[in-house]
């Protein structure tokens, strides 16, 4: 039973351990916001707040009041457990050099 008034949306939350994805139903104009509260995320994972959550849609940085569109995707982006230049900062000044991929390539010498 399709609802013209309503678009089709999905909200992405990734874990590390899961990956979240739902689909929901909002009417046309709703916002960021109204979103995230209808998909029902915030009562599945306690620790979400509206009022510190960061929120985008396709991968851009969005306020909750931005407006969505039919099939939107809103994500929501977990905090940074360490900011990434800083730690290439760090791995630069002990002189170790890393691997594609992330990890610290293995030493020959030892």
């Amino acid at each position: 039973m399709a609802n013209s008034n309503l678009m089709r949306i999905e909200v992405v939350y990734p874990l590390p351990h899961e990956q979240l994805l739902l689909e929901t139903h909002v009417p046309e104009g709703a916002s960021l916001r109204e979103g995230i509260l209808a998909s029902g995320v915030l009562a599945r994972y306690p620790e979400l707040s509206l009022d510190t959550l960061e929120a985008g849609i396709f991968g851009k940085l969005a306020t909750l009041d931005e407006p969505l569109r039919e099939r939107d995707r809103i994500e929501i982006y977990r905090p940074l457990i360490a900011d990434p230049k800083a730690v290439r900062k760090q791995r630069a000044a002990e002189g170790k050099r890393m691997k594609r991929g992330g990890g610290d390539v293995e030493s020959d010498e030892g």
